[in-house]
Order: structure tokens, then C-alpha cells, then sequence
């Protein structure tokens, strides 16, 4: 990348966006708080800047949804850095780039083949597009009972058992940082006509560092959703959408974006996306290196804690997946008399000690470059006290998590639109939901809107009531929406 040094020094944007707040303007524009003239809690306590930062779209800073000046300057050296044609800014974060590359690639009734373990966002590009999912199981790991990434030759099945396809949606990474064959698999698509998208919400810091897996782009997808804000160094709701090629027309693909995105974007989420870029240029491969040695160093302390354990690389290829982000460590837990739900929540009430997730036997760690020892050694810690607390040196059998999906009966956008009602968890068995139903993180559905609710989504969402996680449903707890069969004209032809 040596070759755009020069230009990746500039930040087209940010630099109009500071000259504007240094002006005296007469704001007869919105947004009303005209440039932070009240003083509000917030401003006394973020200061002034904030709200001079805080434009519209005043004359020379350009416009998101139609950019010709300094938004699309900082775009096309956006897109140098991710290796891709087109770059696109987003302040609705990679939901909204999911959104957009599925609809603008699936139209109702077509067919898109991909994992089960998608994004909730997914799934809503579905009801919006009305496409038709073909799910493909993930591979399991028993043992942590997490998806972990998914085998090529079932991908390759269902490309050749779903001939009329339009297109195929892969993760990488997934949440857990495994990674699947992307390259093979992305030629073999596009020989079957099959447009490629990616779903790389984290997998932003895979651009800058040869030690990590291969990213969508270099592995010759249509387009990427990137959220730069998880492990690059934007703001929280900053992504991107990479297209490379014209599989689909970049127009179509703006004029989606446009549906979807606010017409009043956040100007300090576009600054950010900018700085961002250009700090990861020059400094993300030294930064990766220091938190890869980190991450190494820390992995091998906690591994020497009873009863607890790092899964790396090593661990993860071995059961199958074909790569691994060692920016995330995942700790197995298993072996402590309590979950991981509960040691996530001690770690954070107890020794301030903020990780991504948890799930019954594992915690999950996120790193990018602005890690620092400090974190590492709260967590080493914190770890400890829980391994004195809560190792017995007696194994713990959970439920293990069920290794079939629930059974789809409808397209999700058929069962979204169908009238419904709301039911105890208990008493559903055997209907038709009506919503996506998960914790959050990660946001991967336990069950969607079209599939057939079975006891291992019952005996789940209990466990979540139980542990008392963050269900984000459309039911408050204890309940479920479903297909109102009773008072529902069923289609004659279900679009499966």
C-alpha cells in the first residue's frame, strides 16, 4: 500500500469539517441547537466542540447520499485501503450495509443461500426484500457449543442443489473469530452466477495485517459490510460497504443505501470514518503486532489459571474451521462450578473488567490497537479470583446446544406480514413464529419469523429468562409472537 502514502495522508472531510466549526456562521439551518448556543447538560459537560462538529449539510461539506466533493474524496481513499472499488460511508452502522447489499441484490422471491448463524440484521434484509433463505448449518464446536464458521463442501452442496440462487451471504469472522475457505468458496459461486456478499462486521482489522485471515475483498467478493467502529477506530454506529465489480450497478447500490439511510447524517460519525482510515494506514500493522503479542503472552498466563483456558488458532483448526482472528480470545469456562453469564457479570460489577459476550461456557474477548497492558493484566486478575472462587476440579455437563435449526415453514417476510398473537413460551410448541428472537450480543436468532418453534428454542429462551440476559424480541419476557393460524389466509403457494 506503500504506493498511496502521499494521498492516505489526507482526511478530505475532517479538514472541511474543522475549517467550518472554526467560522462564525449564521446557523438559519438545522440541527436547532445552532452550533451549541444553549447551554444544556451536555454541553457543559462534552464542551462546545461537539456541537460546532455537529453540522447538516451546510454548503462545501458535501452530501452523504449524493457525495461529489470532500465525502467522496474521502471514499475513494477508503476504498484503496480495503482493496476495493467503491467504498460507501455509513452512519447507520453495518445493519444498514447488510440491508442495503442484500436488497439491492435479492428481489422477492429469489433465492440467497447462507448460514444459519446470521446476524438478526440478516434476517431483516429478508422480510425487507422478501428473498428467500437457504440456511446452510454452521460448524459446531460440542465441546463450547458455539458456531464457529462453515465447511466448504456444504456450501458447495447447496450452491449445486440450489441451481436458480441469486446470490450467497458469508461471515468473516464470525463473532468468535473463525473464519471459512471465503476464497474458495466466492470462485466457485461466481462461476454458478452467484453474486458473493460478506458480512465482515468484524473483521475491519483483518486489512491491515498479513498474520490475520483473508479478507472479503482480496478474496474476490461483490461486497463487504465492515463495521469500522467494532475493531478499527471510528465511532459507534461508523461502517462501510466495499463493492468490488459491477455484478450489481454501484447506482442500484447507492439508491438502496439512500431508502435506508437518514437523509441527516451524523457529520462526527463521517469524520470519524475518516481519521479512522487514516490513523489504520500508517499504524494499524505496528498496532496489530503489539496486541497480537499481548494477546499471545496473556493467552499462555491463563492458561496457567485452574480450571481455565484460552482456545486459539490451533485449537480452532483442528476441529475443522478453517482459520482464526487472534484478536479474539475466547476462554473456555467450562471447568468453573458457575457459567459464563454469571462470570460475565462479576467480572464487570465486581473487577471492572467490560467483555464483549458470554455464553454457558465461554467468555469472548474483542482486541484492536488501542488495547493496552493495563486491560490484559485487570482481566489476568479477575480470572484468578473466579478460578479460586468456582474451580472444584469436578466436570459440569451443560445442555448442550441443540445442533438442528428450527424447521422453516414460510419466507420471514410472509410470517412478518401474517397476523399474529402473543403466547406464553411455554404453551408454543408447534406454532409458527412471527419475530426474531436472540440475545444480545451477538444478535444470531435463535428462531426467525416463517420457522417452527420446537422445545430447544423453548428450553433456550428459559435458560436466557433464567440468566436473566438481554432478549431482544418484540414479546416482553416470558411471551412470543406468533402466526394468528386461526385468523391467517394461509398463501397457497408457500415461496420456500
Amino acid at each position: 500500500m506503500k504506493k498511496y502514502h502521499d494521498e492516505q495522508e489526507q482526511t478530505p472531510f475532517f479538514s472541511k469539517l474543522v475549517n467550518y466549526s472554526k467560522q462564525y456562521i449564521a446557523a438559519f439551518d438545522v440541527p436547532g441547537h445552532k452550533r451549541g448556543n444553549i447551554q444544556t447538560d451536555l454541553t457543559k459537560k462534552l464542551g462546545k466542540n461537539i456541537f460546532l462538529y455537529d453540522s447538516n449539510a451546510p454548503r462545501g461539506l458535501d452530501n452523504l447520499n449524493h457525495p461529489t466533493g470532500v465525502i467522496k474524496k474521502s471514499q475513494e481513499l477508503a476504498s484503496k485501503v480495503f482493496h476495493a472499488d467503491r467504498a460507501y460511508f455509513l452512519t447507520g452502522g453495518t445493519t444498514l450495509g447488510i440491508l442495503a447489499m442484500v436488497m439491492a441484490t435479492v428481489k422477492a422471491k429469489e433465492k440467497i443461500i447462507l448460514p444459519r448463524n446470521v446476524h438478526k440484521s440478516v434476517i431483516n434484509s429478508l422480510i425487507l426484500s422478501g428473498g428467500i433463505p437457504i440456511f446452510v448449518k454452521p460448524l459446531v464446536d460440542k465441546h463450547l457449543q458455539i458456531a464457529i464458521s462453515i465447511k466448504t463442501k456444504n456450501i458447495i452442496k447447496t450452491i449445486d442443489d440450489h441451481p436458480d440462487a441469486k446470490a450467497i451471504l458469508l461471515i468473516n469472522p464470525t463473532y468468535y473469530g473463525g473464519t471459512c475457505d471465503l476464497q474458495t468458496i466466492i470462485e466457485y459461486a461466481h462461476q454458478k452466477g452467484l453474486v458473493c456478499l460478506v458480512d465482515e462486521a468484524h473483521g475491519g482489522n483483518l486489512y491491515f495485517h498479513d498474520q490475520l485471515p483473508m479478507t472479503a475483498m482480496d478474496a474476490g467478493a461483490d461486497f463487504s459490510a465492515v463495521s469500522i467502529h467494532k475493531t478499527n477506530l471510528s465511532l459507534t454506529q461508523s461502517s462501510v460497504l466495499l463493492q468490488k465489480g459491477e455484478r450489481i450497478s454501484p447506482n442500484r447500490l447507492q439508491a438502496t443505501i439512500n431508502i435506508l439511510q437518514s437523509t441527516s447524517p451524523n457529520q462526527l460519525f463521517i469524520a470519524s470514518l475518516d481519521t479512522s482510515r487514516k490513523y489504520m494506514y500508517f499504524h494499524a500493522k505496528e498496532g496489530i503486532d503489539n496486541v497480537l503479542e499481548l494477546s499471545h503472552k496473556y493467552s499462555t498466563l491463563i492458561n496457567e489459571i485452574p480450571g481455565i483456558s484460552v482456545k486459539g488458532r490451533d485449537y480452532f483448526q483442528s476441529i475443522g474451521c478453517f482459520d482464526f482472528d487472534e484478536t479474539k480470545i475466547i476462554i473456555d469456562v467450562s471447568k468453573l462450578s458457575v457459567n459464563g453469564f454469571d462470570i460475565y457479570k462479576k467480572l464487570a460489577d465486581n473487577h471492572s473488567v467490560q467483555l464483549e459476550l458470554a455464553e454457558e461456557q465461554i467468555l469472548l474477548c474483542v482486541l484492536s490497537i488501542a488495547q493496552v497492558e493495563k486491560d490484559f493484566l485487570y482481566l489476568l486478575n479477575a480470572l484468578k479470583e473466579m478460578s479460586a472462587s468456582y474451580y472444584k476440579m469436578e466436570e459440569f455437563n451443560y445442555p448442550p446446544i441443540p445442533l438442528n435449526y428450527p424447521k422453516r415453514c414460510f419466507r420471514p417476510r410472509v410470517a412478518y406480514h401474517a397476523p399474529f398473537v402473543f403466547v406464553d413460551v411455554n404453551d408454543s410448541l408447534g406454532e409458527i413464529c412471527a419475530e426474531s428472537i436472540m440475545i444480545y450480543p451477538p444478535g444470531i436468532p435463535l428462531i426467525i419469523p416463517g420457522e417452527k418453534i420446537d422445545a430447544s428454542v423453548i428450553n433456550s429462551i428459559n435458560s436466557y429468562i433464567k440468566n436473566d440476559l438481554t432478549i431482544l424480541s418484540e414479546s416482553e419476557v416470558g411471551k412470543i409472537k406468533v402466526i394468528d393460524r386461526a385468523n391467517w389466509k394461509k398463501p397457497k403457494v408457500d415461496n420456500n
